[in-house]
């Protein structure tokens, strides 16, 4: 019949594996790829972290800010933006927000007034101390499926590859 012929002629010209070779490995499925994965973990994690500090009326990367910045005071907003990784201009729009709701102030530098420092204000504080407690907790559910000891893996694995030279 026309069926049989068409599918012979599909099989023409594939090479069959040879005896004792082990076959050829599937492609991995989409959800078995490491970016696939990696991203919607993150993008979880970021849908939890938005609902979790919306009482807040602040992002996950405001809280960042705020965390940085009470990480090690006084700084400057550069100081800030060189810990997290982010460029001035950026810096300079999120340390805006965070002034805007009241949370942080730029104020002279008492060693050198020519510079400013980002400081929290007392509403920044308990922010940062309230909002901080709640995502932890938010990382505590997120990582629940796992067990202590793979959650400690994770996040061992995620900071050499995301730091590769242990920075």
């Amino acid at each position: 019949s026309n069926a049989d012929d068409h599918h012979h002629c599909t099989l023409r010209g594939v090479p069959a594996s040879s005896p004792g070779s082990p076959p050829p490995a599937p492609a991995p499925k989409r959800a078995d790829r490491l970016g696939y994965l990696v991203k919607h973990a993150q993008l979880r994690l970021t849908d939890l972290t938005a609902a979790a500090l919306t009482q807040f009326g602040i992002s996950g990367r405001q809280l960042s800010v705020l965390l940085a910045i009470a990480e090690e005071p006084p700084a400057s907003q550069l100081d800030v933006a060189t810990r997290m990784g982010v460029d001035r201009t950026t810096m300079v729009s999120l340390i805006d927000e965070l002034e805007g709701k009241g949370l942080v102030e730029r104020r002279p530098d008492p060693a050198d007034r020519r510079r400013n420092v980002i400081a929290l204000t007392s509403l920044g504080r308990e922010t940062t101390g309230q909002a901080g407690a709640v995502y932890d907790e938010v990382e505590r559910s997120f990582l629940a499926p796992l067990s202590a000891g793979d959650a400690a893996t994770v996040r061992r694995a995620l900071r050499l590859l995301a730091f590769p030279d242990g920075a």
